[in-house]
């Protein structure tokens, strides 16, 4: 499971951001849903002008301050720190995933690195001025899961209505409504790839689509949901479930 944080400029919050879902994802407590038992890595993408690095030495990743010693101590199990320009990503980026693939998730930093990833769930942390977004925050709403913003625009929901939006500034975001979030994210993406594969002309069966739901243990409601967002309409209803 690999999730991306990405944001609209640099100095957002974006490493406050993992932090705080570290710190949530890796708690005793944690102990209901897909996220139990999991330990967690985090790549952190730095753009650098020519060369590439990859670096899992901890002696540098826990230098005071730096980012990669904040996400160690948020909790964390690995770090690896990606320098690289955006255009040679394709080099390094998969190296570090590959050093991480033991574990059961990855929280990946940067949004060049999210844009060349495509995780299972992006979260983006918008600014409060349109003005202040890079050129790259504009692709990166459109890809966006779930979108942190202090004040919300039509604008974005209209370009990216599958997103779910979250009017807050990073210091009241509640990390467990952020997690419910994710959670629901994946369901979403689940069910809409099941649709996809089983549906004919835009059409289902009443009976596929339960089974969909029952095989995914989601609600008969969320594969209703996702079936309005395709356009794909349930026939041969049997049970009035959808």
């Amino acid at each position: 499971m690999i999730i991306g944080i990405a944001g609209a400029h640099s100095g957002i919050g974006k490493t406050t951001l993992c932090e705080l879902l570290l710190r949530e994802l890796t708690k005793t407590t944690n102990n209901e849903g897909r996220f139990y038992n999991l330990d967690w890595g985090a790549i952190k993408y730095t753009r650098s002008s020519i060369y590439c690095s990859l670096s899992t030495d901890l002696q540098l990743l826990w230098c005071e301050n730096k980012d990669t010693a904040r996400m160690l101590k948020a909790g964390a199990k690995e770090v690896v720190w990606v320098q690289s320009p955006p255009e040679r990503l394709q080099e390094v980026l998969p190296m570090a995933i590959d050093r991480l693939s033991h574990l059961g998730g990855i929280l990946v930093e940067g949004n060049s690195a999210v844009e060349f990833l495509r995780p299972d769930i992006v979260v983006f942390l918008d600014s409060k001025k349109v003005d202040d977004r890079k050129p790259s925050a504009e692709r990166l709403i459109a890809m966006a899961d779930i979108i942190i913003q202090p004040i919300l625009r039509e604008t974005d929901q209209g370009a990216n209505p599958f997103a779910h939006f979250v009017e807050t500034g990073l210091d009241t975001l509640d990390p467990k409504v952020l997690l419910g979030l994710i959670e629901e994210g994946l369901d979403e993406k689940a069910v809409g790839k099941e649709l996809s594969a089983r549906a004919e002309a835009a059409k289902i069966t009443c009976k596929d689509a339960r089974e969909i739901a029952e095989r995914l243990s989601v609600s008969y409601g969320l594969v209703g949901k996702m079936a309005d967002r395709m356009e794909i309409k349930i026939t041969q209803c049997e049970l009035g479930c959808f």
